[in-house]
């Protein structure tokens, strides 16, 4: 008995197929044309996106830096207030001090005018008295008050009431006591005897007045030189 051999089919080889060759990556075939298209397409789209974003961010420092500039300007409006508000209490704290020391004063002065009235301002003194009154005058101090001015409240003190026939009107007609002015400041109003015009003058000068014009009227007013 024989051994069966195996078939001729079953001992020829399979035929091996045909491999593709292999297509590197970097490649340039006709399946890899087609996907590099839409990333050259896409560069226009980020380059807006950012030039938007700094658009933006460029808005929002100008705004900031408004805004900051604005901040600036009114912190030194501010600082200029601060400053003249300084310097007007400054000088307003100097004016007080000075007037309160010009107003301890007043007494010598009245007592070097009384001493220069009576004629005993001589020697050293009036050399003293003189130099007081000098440097007092420098540091603003005015004297104030005449006889035969206005009478005036705000800077008048009447001491003495009379009435007089050759006053039209509320007179000073004596000084008792200078006043004295700093500035603007009264430090001490002068102190008088004032006169006012008698009851019924008034009325006497405006018939007589009025007699004076009749007679002229008259008389075919003035003579015509």
């Amino acid at each position: 008995m024989t051994e069966e051999t195996p078939g001729f089919d079953e001992q020829q080889p399979q035929q091996a197929q045909p491999q593709q060759p292999d297509v590197p990556s970097g490649g340039t075939s006709d399946d890899a044309e087609p996907q590099a298209a839409p990333q050259q397409g896409a560069a226009p789209a980020g380059d807006a996106a950012q030039v938007a974003g700094l658009t933006a961010q460029l808005d929002q420092v100008r705004t900031a830096l408004g805004e900051r500039t604005m901040d600036l300007q009114r912190l030194q409006a501010e600082y200029q207030n601060y400053r003249r508000r300084v310097d007007r209490d400054r000088i307003a704290v100097k004016e007080i001090a000075i007037a309160n020391l010009l107003t301890e004063l007043l007494p010598v002065l009245d007592d070097i005018g009384r001493a220069r009235d009576h004629g005993e301002l001589v020697g050293g003194f009036k050399s003293v008295a003189e130099s007081l009154e000098t440097v007092a005058a420098k540091m603003g101090l005015q004297q104030f008050g005449k006889e035969g001015e206005p009478f005036d409240p705000t800077i008048h003190e009447a001491l003495m009431h009379s009435y007089a026939p050759d006053v039209t009107e509320t007179t000073c007609v004596a000084i008792l006591q200078p006043g004295y002015r700093f500035g603007e400041r009264t430090i001490r109003p002068a102190r008088v005897a004032v006169a006012e015009p008698q009851p019924g003058a008034q009325t006497v000068k405006a018939d007589d007045a009025a007699a004076e014009a009749s007679e002229e009227q008259e008389s075919g007013g003035p003579d015509e030189g």
